[in-house]
């Protein structure tokens, strides 16, 4: 396996993999990686011959006062980690590598409608980051494929939009979200939890659990289910930010109509936010 540092190096890698006719598929991440990040490699290596994971803290989708310079930088350990998946490259740029005059002179994509809401509402400006790096990934590495985890649900739904949208010739694939065993979506920011947070943590997919049974029995009180969801989480000492549930292909409130249903949920735990999701038939 091998790591890069500069866009130059990274096309002449990779140039040589399509002469030989070779398959690409990305993974994207901001590093810090755990079990749910080594999934998408996997994935993507059943899927595609060669695999380019990037490793890019990027500083626009990062808000006022939120984790940018206290975010784990860890690169040894994820390049011993992408190596046993089966990982091809490791592109590692630095921020001036990636916005070489600065992010307010960076051209920038707004992916509409479904970047709105939840996690839209919380961190302004986060999707609008995020689609922009992942055009911008997508120009500099040309996969065949992408891999996505599921748990970033808003996310996942926003990268879609933007590849449809921009007619970007790459296939876009959804991972399942990786869990601990006590349910907690796996996450790098479940490192900020101290041992009370952590056993704390929980809480949250037992909520959308519960919330998903109710839904399947015939429930469709959607507002006031919401509330009581908010409720059982800040009982259990999390500050909600939102539970809403939604359509799963628009992220539009749900309707009585509608059959399939996902239930976003975001929630403070101390000063970490957690996010998570599941989706429901009904």
């Amino acid at each position: 396996m091998r790591t890069v540092h500069s866009l130059k190096e990274l096309r002449t890698i990779l140039r040589s993999y399509r002469q030989q006719g070779k398959t690409i598929g990305l993974v994207p991440t901001m590093g810090n990686l755990h079990e749910g990040h080594v999934s998408l490699v996997r994935k993507a290596a059943e899927a595609a011959d060669i695999v380019v994971t990037s490793i890019f803290v990027n500083p626009m989708q990062f808000g006022a006062n939120e984790d940018l310079d206290t975010y784990p930088r860890t690169l040894a350990d994820d390049q011993d980690k992408l190596a046993a998946a089966g990982n091809t490259l490791v592109f590692a740029p630095s921020a001036d590598e990636i916005y070489p005059e600065g992010l307010a002179r960076q051209t920038k994509v707004v992916v509409p409608e479904v970047s709105e809401g939840h996690c839209g509402a919380s961190r302004p400006g986060h999707f609008e980051g995020v689609a922009t790096v992942v055009t911008m990934l997508f120009n500099m590495v040309q996969p065949d494929l992408a891999v996505f985890g599921e748990k970033d649900f808003q996310q996942l739904a926003v990268i879609r939009k933007l590849t449809r949208d921009l007619m970007i010739p790459v296939e876009i694939i959804g991972a399942p979200t990786v869990r601990e065993e006590d349910g907690l979506a796996k996450s790098s920011r479940n490192g900020y939890l101290n041992e009370e947070e952590r056993a704390i943590a929980p809480v949250v997919y037992q909520t959308l659990t519960s919330v998903a049974a109710q839904l399947e029995q015939g429930r469709s009180d959607f507002d006031d289910l919401a509330r009581e969801a908010n409720d059982t989480l800040a009982k259990a000492g999390l500050r909600p930010d939102y539970f809403n549930i939604v359509n799963s292909q628009t992220l539009k409130p749900a309707s009585e109509a509608d059959r399939e249903l996902t239930l976003l949920v975001a929630a403070f735990l101390g000063t970490t936010r957690l996010i998570d999701n599941l989706s429901v038939t009904r």
